[in-house]
């Protein structure tokens, strides 16, 4: 039966959508085993009226759950991706990023989101990407058709609206944010203010995004990222902490490049819902720190952030 189909009141399924519902009836019995195991031993007690409230919290519980199990089921069938997720955020979540960046910037929030949208027109950007979908194929690393730019979006926006001269970095996966920050570099040279991109990122067979045009605004550093980062003479005006999430890691690299930023270089952190890391750096070097908490739209994942260290302008 290739289709679902509704026969005497009872909703047939496809074979792989009941396989699908069977794996994750699967997983959920996991869930509630290893649950079950952490709690053995321990004294867990309810009395009467706690207990008798049981099925109306949980269903309350799961008014919240629901929803992303449903877009887990979906995801399944729907994406190929196994990382790095390019969902859309809500339009809502823009106009967040885009109060974020405007103070981070010190410019006007409608310009900000202006700059967004900028970005989510840019059909040659998006054509590059479904070109090079077949090279990803090959590599075994799926980017869907329907693909977007998340949190990216306001990386895109604070290298519009700061018009930095050297932007960095760190982790490249297939490309993507390499395509984001360098299509920004472009449109800013294109106003009279050109500026460069560079990457770090230990997978050589990474970065097959960045190719074309987009790869003339910038260039791609092989290697481990601290001893990219020691040899790099440059001053740096924008950094993005995006290659190993380890706590230790991130401190190293912020570390490494204190010396190298320029007095109102912005410094971000792709891994700020997890360390608090880029927070003690902004601390610790007089730097004011923000965060933004990413809303994917119609996706399970729950989304990541961007923490900002920064300098009032």
């Amino acid at each position: 039966m290739s289709e679902s189909e509704q026969a005497g009141g009872q909703l047939l399924v496809t074979k792989d959508c009941a396989a699908a519902l069977e794996l994750m009836q699967a997983e959920l019995s996991k869930a509630l085993n290893e649950l079950a195991q952490e709690s053995s031993g321990r004294n867990l007690q309810a009395g009467p009226e706690r207990i008798q409230h049981f099925p109306s919290r949980l269903d309350l519980a799961f008014w919240y759950v629901r929803p992303t199990i449903k877009r887990i089921f979906h995801w399944l069938f729907q994406s190929e991706e196994r990382s790095n997720f390019t969902y859309s955020i809500t339009d809502e979540n823009k106009d967040y990023l885009a109060a974020f960046c405007a103070v981070i910037t010190g410019q006007a929030s409608h310009k900000m989101r202006d700059y967004i949208d900028e970005l989510c027109r840019d059909s040659e950007l998006r054509e590059h990407v479904l070109r090079q979908r077949s090279v990803l194929a090959q590599q075994h690393i799926p980017i869907d058709p329907h693909f977007d730019f998340g949190r990216r979006l306001g990386w895109y926006t604070l290298v519009r609206a700061l018009k930095p001269k050297i932007v960095i970095e760190t982790g490249v996966a297939q490309g993507l944010g390499s395509l984001v920050l360098t299509s920004a570099l472009m449109r800013n040279a294109q106003e009279g203010h050109p500026g460069y991109y560079f990457g770090t990122e230990l997978d050589r067979n990474a970065g097959f995004l960045f190719s074309g045009k987009y790869a003339e605004f910038g260039k791609i550093f092989y290697g481990d990222s601290i001893e990219s980062l020691k040899k790099l003479d440059a001053v740096i005006d924008l950094f993005i902490n995006d290659s190993d999430h380890s706590a230790q890691y991130e401190q190293q690299e912020y570390e490494v490049i204190s010396s190298k930023l320029s007095k109102r270089a912005v410094v971000l952190a792709d891994n700020a819902h997890v360390t608090s890391k880029l927070c003690d750096f902004a601390r610790s070097t007089g730097r004011e720190f923000l965060y933004f908490q990413e809303r994917p739209k119609d996706h399970w994942y729950p989304g990541a952030g961007i923490g900002a260290a920064f300098t009032k302008l």
